[in-house]
């Protein structure tokens, strides 16, 4: 089972807009704890090292001064492979979440081939619909009545079940092949986003709702960078053609 352990290292925690640095220091311990030695932060500005320091302990003041910060999320995800969002709140632009046992299990055959983040929201508002666009899947703590968590908690209940479903995978184990990154996913449904606008797919106003349903559909395909970029590919090329005039028409390239 300590062979399995090396998939920790392929797993990412980020937190998104973390409000206190003492969070971040708790979150880097807990990390730590379980094998897990990536912490990424999005923020505008590096919070508080001393504090964060304190948190951590020594024994985790190594993934403080590790940490990667970003500004915005997109850039923080780019490389990532595979994203999972971690959320309280349920509506019709959400994923249907699963428990962060279900998750890890469904995570697993995944972790040989790609980079995976798992993505946590400020602790008073948890994470949008737009971050979670950026998601394959999402996990959900399920509790008795009063849903919220403290940060600091939520993640070491999914870093508990992220070590203890590592060590524990079967042997046998089949891995999923090599997925697109999130950069070039996010390339690919700007240009199918435009296409579908053009062909009145999909009106102005309401165009974020089927965006949202088109995503978690691709979502669900596991699309390798090959397929991504042939979508992308055909979107631009469509978009292209429109841009050029038919026989005996004006217009401009």
């Amino acid at each position: 089972m300590v062979q399995n352990t090396t998939l920790l290292d392929h797993v990412a925690i980020v937190l998104v807009r973390p409000k206190f640095p003492e969070n971040i220091g708790a979150a880097a311990r807990i990390a730590w704890n379980m094998g897990i030695n990536r912490l990424i932060v999005v923020r505008d500005s590096l919070p508080d090292r001393e504090a964060m320091a304190k948190m951590a302990t020594h024994k985790a003041a190594h993934l403080i001064d590790s940490m990667e910060v970003y500004p915005d999320l997109s850039e923080a995800l780019a490389n990532f492979t595979v994203v999972v969002g971690t959320t309280a709140r349920r509506g019709r632009q959400r994923f249907v979440t699963q428990t962060p046992r279900d998750m890890v299990n469904t995570l697993l055959p995944q972790l040989k081939n790609n980079q995976a983040a798992v993505i946590f929201g400020p602790e008073d508002t948890g994470l949008t619909n737009d971050d979670l666009k950026y998601c394959q899947m999402s996990s959900a703590i399920p509790t008795a009545d009063f849903s919220s968590l403290n940060l600091a908690q939520a993640v070491a209940i999914h870093c508990y079940e992220l070590h203890y479903g590592i060590i524990h995978a079967p042997k046998n184990m089949h891995h999923s092949p090599q997925l697109a990154t999130s950069f070039e996913l996010e390339s690919m449904y700007a240009y199918l986003e435009k296409m579908l606008l053009k062909i009145d797919f999909m009106e102005k106003v309401s165009h974020t709702y089927w965006m949202s349903n088109i995503r978690n559909l691709f979502s669900r395909m596991q699309l390798t960078s090959k397929d991504a970029n042939i979508i992308r590919g055909v979107s631009k090329k469509f978009l292209l053609q429109q841009k050029i005039p038919k026989s005996g028409e004006d217009g401009e390239l």
